[in-house]
């Protein structure tokens, strides 16, 4: 393994990560009472998350534990983390002090405001464990892609270029809420920004630390969590948050959308 072999690696795997910032700046291009924009692009994130989730991270995560435990073994351990993940982000949602009713939500002309309080508002917290789920997917993510352009770097490039894609809505799907709960561009980005940091920080931790340990249970039993933990963010945050936003068909339109998007990405480096 060559000094020349890991700066590639490591590069490919920044700049995988990097993206979710591309998303982010995207999100940017519109006004801040735009209610119709939020609705669709919410919704959109939400159709992003489940589709991705759903077909690519479960699946994985699925092959991954059969592989060692067996079909009926690794097909259960799939799902008892799938919903582990739901459960874990569950207790956490919990437990997380609101302000205010989740059930009436503030227009968006009044999340704008930009004092402390707001900090805590539904769509903060929103995009608050949107980047906390996308860290956690990521940082697997990034130890794989790392690891794979080290063996063969042509594989490594199309997997860098194919989650690059991924990242680019999941920084939408963190800057947006975010966006709209402070007024605050420079901290959407940041927050967008440092999830797509995990990437690289898990091909630098993989490197130095879990090279010798990480196995695929571990692996599977962590894409299958963070699998439960973003669709359980879709459906319980992003979707109802996008229908009070703008017409209820506007979040459903979104939400295809997303999963079209993604679909493709996905086809795109079979």
């Amino acid at each position: 393994m060559g000094v020349q072999s890991i700066v590639f690696a490591f590069v490919l795997t920044l700049f995988a990560g990097l993206s979710t910032g591309i998303g982010s700046v995207l999100a940017f291009f519109t006004k801040k009472t735009n209610t119709k924009f939020l609705s669709v692009a919410l919704g959109f994130s939400a159709g992003v998350m489940i589709y991705v989730s759903m077909i690519d991270i479960f699946g994985k995560a699925k092959e991954s534990l059969i592989e060692v435990l067996g079909e009926a073994g690794g097909s259960w351990a799939t799902v008892g983390a799938f919903f582990g993940g739901i459960f874990l982000i569950a207790v956490i949602d919990k437990f997380v002090p609101s302000d205010e009713n989740p059930h009436e939500l503030k227009k968006v002309e009044d999340i704008y405001d930009k004092s402390e309080n707001n900090n805590k508002s539904k769509l903060m917290r929103m995009g608050m464990f949107t980047a906390l789920a996308i860290a956690i997917h990521n940082f697997p993510e990034g130890l794989a892609t790392f690891t794979s352009a080290i063996k063969d770097p042509s594989l490594g490039i199309a997997i860098a270029v194919a989650i690059a894609i991924h990242n680019i809505p999941e920084g939408i799907a963190v800057s947006i809420p975010v966006y709209y709960a402070t007024g605050d561009k420079k901290k959407a980005f940041k927050l967008s920004f440092l999830s797509g940091l995990s990437e690289p920080l898990g091909a630098v931790i993989g490197y130095l630390i879990l090279f010798r340990f990480f196995n695929d249970v571990v692996f599977g039993v962590l894409f299958a969590s963070v699998a439960g933990i973003m669709v359980f963010i879709s459906v319980d945050e992003l979707l109802p948050t996008a229908r009070e936003y703008g017409e209820p068909h506007l979040s459903i339109y979104g939400m295809i959308g997303g999963m079209m998007v993604m679909a493709v990405s996905l086809l795109l480096f079979i």
